[in-house]
């Protein structure tokens, strides 16, 4: 059991638990910890189902692109709530409080997510290659009925492939009576699976991205030359906003990750590993920002999402406001009376 928390604490690759005292278990660091993680994962739950929202609800919005942009505000939200909220109740507890099974459960849901996430950012980043750099063969192949198979698709695999933690976690008690979720085998038996991880999850899908969105660019740039040059005798350029909002999207997937990959990349290598609280709580919060960023990103640069946004938002308010003038009315004048003018199709609240 020793040697399984040396592993433990040696190697962090469990994105919400893991930390040692002194300095995990100071007063100063507990609340930073717990402001931090409650804040960026609440705004991020909340604006990852209005994203799954709107796009469910609103005709319009169900595009191949936005399927995909379901699938990761998914993930992240499986994240969020999987990595993010325990790493709550580790810091205000000081101990593991979820048992066996939820040592096993959670760090399979946190690995689902964070390799679904990589994996919707590869496909949308293909669909979008494919959307502007072969517009005929997009009508057939860019479609929502395929990327909802590619998207199932998605999911089984990495849903299979995750399952092997469920062989390589447990939970342990330390020296200090505190429980945690820790490793069962040595730290070096999980460097094949880091790299791996690295490789398939981070380094393949960002070198890919970095080609096709090099290809977009390129094709844009002689469209709009010759567009510049014979206006009136060219098809229409596509949209660019949707194209830049996903690069964006890119861009700060590489970004916020790298802190935390290349500390477990290096980790693993490493005799003694680097394991400053500060630091490892600071790859956390990118972590968290990167699952919660994304619906911020929409609002900001994709008018569609931004309306949608808004008109969930009224919707909301109409259907209170509406629930609100039944009750009046069934109070005050009985329910014959709401039946013939309130639930008139005139009276009906259809949102989107």
């Amino acid at each position: 059991m020793a040697a399984n928390g040396s592993a433990r604490i040696a190697a962090p690759t469990n994105v919400s638990l893991g930390l040692t005292p002194p300095v995990a278990e100071s007063l100063e660091f507990k609340t930073v910890s717990v402001f931090l993680v409650l804040l960026v994962c609440t705004a991020g739950i909340v604006g990852n189902v209005m994203v799954v929202l709107v796009v469910l609800t609103t005709r319009h919005m169900r595009t191949p692109t936005n399927c995909y942009l379901v699938s990761l505000a998914v993930a992240d939200l499986t994240v969020l709530v999987a990595a993010g909220l325990p790493n709550v109740a580790e810091s205000l507890s000081g101990t593991w409080v979820f048992g066996h099974s939820g040592c096993l459960g959670i760090t399979y849901l946190q690995y689902l997510g964070i390799n679904v996430s990589s994996c919707s950012i590869t496909a949308f980043t293909v669909e979008r290659y494919i959307a502007i750099c072969h517009p005929m063969r997009a009508k057939t192949v860019c479609t929502v009925s395929r990327a909802k198979r590619i998207i199932a698709g998605v999911w089984v695999f990495t849903c299979i492939y995750c399952m092997l933690w469920f062989f390589l976690v447990d939970i342990k008690v330390v020296e200090s009576g505190h429980v945690q979720c820790g490793y069962k085998v040595k730290r070096e038996l999980y460097l094949p699976i880091y790299l791996i991880d690295f490789a398939i999850f981070y380094v393949v899908p960002l070198l890919l991205a970095i080609v096709l969105y090099g290809l977009i660019a390129r094709i844009l740039y002689l469209r709009m030359n010759m567009h510049l040059e014979v206006p009136h005798a060219l098809p229409p350029l596509p949209p660019l906003q949707v194209t830049k909002m996903l690069a964006v999207v890119v861009v700060l997937f590489a970004l916020l990750w790298m802190p935390y990959r290349t500390l477990v990349l290096l980790n693993s290598f490493m005799a003694t590993p680097y394991l400053d609280d500060w630091f490892v709580l600071f790859c956390r919060t990118c972590i968290y920002a990167n699952s919660a960023i994304n619906p911020v990103i929409y609002n900001a640069m994709s008018q569609k999402f931004r309306s949608a946004f808004r008109g969930l938002y009224h919707c909301k308010g109409a259907e209170a406001s509406h629930l609100e003038i039944m009750r009046k009315y069934v109070t005050t004048q009985g329910s014959s009376v709401l039946s013939t003018r309130l639930l008139r199709p005139s009276h009906v609240i259809k949102c989107f």
